[in-house]
């Protein structure tokens, strides 16, 4: 798919990993809806320090008539969506030995938001999708969905429903839609990994063949790459400096 002029919404757009894909999808010729939760003055500054037309559109997503919401202010402003990135995500260091601390709350809060909601965003930017003939969904995944690890268990969880998602919708939207994942490994300047234990940080950041941490950018330009390609569906690429094979 041709980039130039097409219209991306990018949910968590101002946070660490987000505000680069933003910029990645810029670049590439595309204009931009940064989703954000709560800071507001931070989306708005990542979307004016766009070098293309941009808006910061504010969405909860644990909250299905906010998603719709923010969908149609996107379609009333640019009139198509042609992009959608579901890259926000929460979560909260729990051991996963500590069910203790597994609460229902913390259970159902990473949920929703982590795969609940993009689910939630896939079917409302489907109809405008289908109806134009083309679209691309992006899930910012993670390893942690790949096998037991993470941040807590139901993180883990969260990401491997998210992973499935991105298979089942890949049938439920073809042929004109393609649904593809990212699975980053541990990643640094992100609020996500800043809530992780110090001890998992420098564990994470070197365990990988290549012991680094995984590069945002890199990730960025796999989101532009899986945009413009006509013929993958269905999959979720590994982005984790050689820690996880699948």
């Amino acid at each position: 798919m041709d980039l130039q002029n097409k219209v991306a919404i990018v949910t968590g757009g101002n946070g660490g990993l987000g505000q680069r894909i933003c910029l990645a999808l810029a670049n590439a010729g595309c204009k931009i809806a940064v989703v954000y939760a709560k800071s507001k003055d931070q989306a708005e500054e990542v979307a004016s320090g766009l070098d293309t037309e941009a808006i910061a559109v504010a969405c909860d997503l644990a909250n299905a008539s906010d998603i719709q919401k923010m969908v149609d202010q996107v379609l009333a402003h640019f009139g198509q969506i042609d992009i959608l990135v579901n890259d926000a995500a929460y979560n909260k260091w729990i051991p996963f030995d500590d069910l203790d601390a597994l609460t229902l709350e913390e259970w159902d809060k990473i949920l929703a938001i982590n795969l609940t909601g993009p689910m939630l965003c896939i079917k409302a930017v489907a109809p405008a999708m289908k109806k134009q003939g083309a679209g691309r969904v992006i899930n910012i995944s993670s390893i942690a969905g790949m096998g037991p690890s993470g941040s807590s268990i139901p993180y883990a969880v969260s990401k491997a429903g998210l992973n499935h998602l991105t298979k089942c919708m890949a049938v439920g939207l073809a042929p004109e839609v393609t649904v593809n994942g990212l699975a980053p490994g541990y990643i640094e300047g992100t609020r996500a990994t800043s809530n992780l234990a110090p001890e998992y940080r420098e564990r994470a950041a070197t365990n990988n063949l290549l012991q680094k941490p995984a590069d945002k950018d890199d990730i960025a330009d796999q989101v532009v790459a899986l945009c413009k390609a006509d013929t993958i569906t269905g999959q979720t690429l590994v982005v984790d400096s050689g820690r996880h094979f699948h």
